[in-house]
């Protein structure tokens, strides 16, 4: 089964759509999290959602900006997004306790599952041979 041109195109722009909105979200749940919810004791869960706000930014800006420097950025990003969310997502299944609430808890479960699917989409998309084309790559 191959993929055909439209459908890599359609994945581009559900990215281009979903990343900037994902790190907007998680980035302003992490930083009120972090600054000001009163009665915060663990700081692993703000932090981690924190971390998953900046790797959807830089996420975004690897996908806007089209040189090899860029490409690497995003493919190293969302190789290390995806690595996140199934172990984050793993160890809230086994011990919800362990690490708290996060934007990667359950798989992404609070954001309808985009932080497990966007990165292997955009990982596709960016494994595309004309994308990498594109980025010079």
């Amino acid at each position: 089964m191959s993929l055909s041109p439209q459908f890599i195109r359609a994945i581009g722009q559900i990215l281009a759509v979903s990343y900037p909105l994902l790190a907007l979200s998680t980035g302003a749940r992490g930083i009120y999290q972090l600054c000001c919810k009163p009665g915060v004791s663990d700081y692993l869960a703000p932090a981690i959602t924190t971390v998953a706000a900046l790797c959807y930014l830089l996420a975004t800006l690897g996908f806007v900006v089209r040189k090899p420097a860029a490409w690497r950025l995003a493919v190293g990003l969302l190789s290390f997004e995806t690595m996140g969310v199934l172990l984050v997502g793993s160890l809230t299944l086994l011990q919800p306790e362990a690490i708290g609430h996060t934007a990667w808890s359950y798989f992404g479960r609070d954001y309808g599952f985009l932080p497990l699917v966007q990165p292997i989409l955009g990982l596709v998309w960016l494994l595309w041979r004309e994308n990498r084309q594109a980025y010079g790559v």
